[in-house]
């Protein structure tokens, strides 16, 4: 059977689902992502957009610089209504369509990316529910591929992909990410492939908490990764005291809102005689 198609910057499998999972006995602090935990599923939080709004900024001041300097450029040379005059305005009006498309996706995705895509991991089923916003950078207009659509798969065919690739950005060009793929049962066929963390050593704390929930329940968890019952909001020792920026433009981002149906089943053992 052949190996499964990898994308570029793979560098390695993390350890099967089924793999004995330990934790890091240094890894005694909360992690970044949030975990909700009970017998039948854990949940952990993916925010895949870090910074909202740059680009809905980008497009406002484009958008103002290119009417005003249409306006300022026709008051100084008025258009003739000719053949060159008409070849002109065509031209500009080309350039300012061109802008609109290449800017409307990604000011697409600042206005609907929701402010988390949570992975439900349901261990009664041996399930794993994925609340994932898919998108098309070539087709900015679409209803269809466009738009949070939860999937579920089998906990047996997840794979978990180690990234890193150097390119040219701010962080010194190292860029990591750690991707899910599902494979198509008994193939080695990817089916589908989506974010998980943005750092290698991260994602291999979080995939060795889920494995061992899914393994042991949550008994065998420790006891900083069980959330507390309060839902006040605590400031971090790092944050108290301090004043934390919040973006404005997080107020625009969707609240989660699973399907009612794939809610209750992610969330729910199988009832008597019910499959998984």
């Amino acid at each position: 059977m052949e190996s499964p198609d990898r994308g570029l910057g793979w560098k390695y499998d993390l350890p099967a689902p089924n793999a004995e999972a330990n934790i890091d006995p240094s890894f005694k602090n909360p992690p970044r992502a949030s975990i909700e935990i009970n017998e039948n599923h854990l949940e952990l939080s993916r925010v895949t957009m870090k910074l909202r709004g740059g680009w809905i900024v980008i497009g406002v001041i484009i958008s103002i610089m290119a009417l005003y300097f249409t306006i300022d450029y026709f008051s100084r040379f008025p258009l003739k209504l000719n053949s060159a005059g008409i070849e002109e305005l065509s031209w500009y009006i080309f350039f300012h369509v061109c802008i609109f498309c290449l800017l409307t996706p990604y000011i697409r995705m600042d206005f609907g990316f929701p402010r988390n895509e949570p992975i439900r991991f349901n261990r009664q089923r041996r399930k794993v529910y994925f609340y994932q916003y898919r998108f098309n950078l070539l087709n900015p207009f679409s209803k269809k591929n466009w738009g949070v659509i939860p999937v579920a798969y089998d906990w047996d065919d997840l794979t978990l992909e180690a990234y890193r690739i150097y390119a040219p950005m701010g962080n010194g060009g190292l860029k990591e990410e750690v991707k899910v793929s599902i494979c198509k049962p008994g193939t080695n066929e990817v089916i589908d492939r989506v974010f998980f963390t943005d750092d290698i050593e991260e994602g291999e704390q979080y995939w060795a908490i889920v494995r061992l929930f899914m393994q042991q329940g949550p008994e065998a968890l420790p006891e900083f990764l069980h959330p507390s019952n309060s839902k006040d909001e605590t400031p971090s020792p790092s944050t108290e005291g301090k004043i934390v920026f919040r973006n404005p433009f997080d107020r625009l981002a969707p609240e989660v809102n699973w399907p009612a149906e794939m809610d209750l089943e992610s969330r729910t053992a199988p009832a008597p005689g019910e499959q998984p």
